[in-house]
């Protein structure tokens, strides 16, 4: 798609939307109007990632067509079932988005850099959808669990340079800070505690034992 047709269905789209918002004040089409807002979304989401894939250069437009499209699905989904809508619609929008950063990886090894945000947005996702049946510490420790994962697969991907080992260092962090949230939040902990300084006594005196005899 050249410039000009670019910029052409970018116009129209905004005038569309500057029509929608008119009807809206003005309480013209009631219930329909959210399915109007959901094609002119969709629509333009869709005119982002049409642009990337008639030249990949422009990987820049993945983010806000993959921006548009969770939007126009979280708009549908409110309206379609507005009962059971609530948990998720924060997940299904911003795990959308985090798919556009890893879309942005897949495409292009050497934009490495985009797991980070892809999966931190897909952990925040996680986390709304559960923050309503879980506790906040219970959350608080999906999230480090998440982030820990996100820098730990980061350090297992294949790039230009090679596999990223510094990764290693902040997902071990954030696993265990993970762990410790998370089991803080349950009766478990209680156990694990106990049973993490036994382990760790009994591999020392192991050691000392090995290394007395060699």
């Amino acid at each position: 798609m050249k410039r000009l047709e670019i910029r052409v269905v970018g116009a129209i789209l905004l005038i569309a939307a500057g029509v929608l918002f008119l009807l809206q004040n003005l309480g013209i089409l009631g219930g329909a109007l959210s399915l109007l807002w959901t094609l002119v979304f969709a629509a333009a989401g869709a005119v982002f990632l049409y642009t990337f894939l008639t030249d990949q250069t422009n990987w820049w437009a993945i983010i806000p067509g993959f921006a548009l499209l969770s939007l126009a699905a979280t708009v549908a989904l409110s309206e379609l079932a507005p009962e059971s809508a609530d948990p998720w619609t924060g997940t299904l929008f911003l795990t959308g988005i985090g798919m556009g950063f890893w879309a942005i990886y897949l495409t292009n090894r050497q934009h490495w850099w985009a797991v980070i945000p892809g999966g931190v947005l897909i952990t925040l996702g996680v986390v709304a959808g559960l923050s309503s049946v879980l506790e906040g510490e219970q959350t608080g420790g999906i999230f480090f669990l998440g982030l820990g994962l996100t820098f730990g697969l980061l350090s297992r991907l294949q790039t230009p340079e090679g596999r990223m080992k510094w990764a290693l260092i902040p997902a071990a962090v954030l696993l265990v800070m993970g762990l410790l949230l998370t089991a803080a939040a349950t009766a478990i902990f209680t156990y694990i505690w106990p049973a993490s300084l036994i382990l760790v006594g009994l591999y020392l005196i192991l050691r000392t034992l090995i290394s007395q005899r060699s």
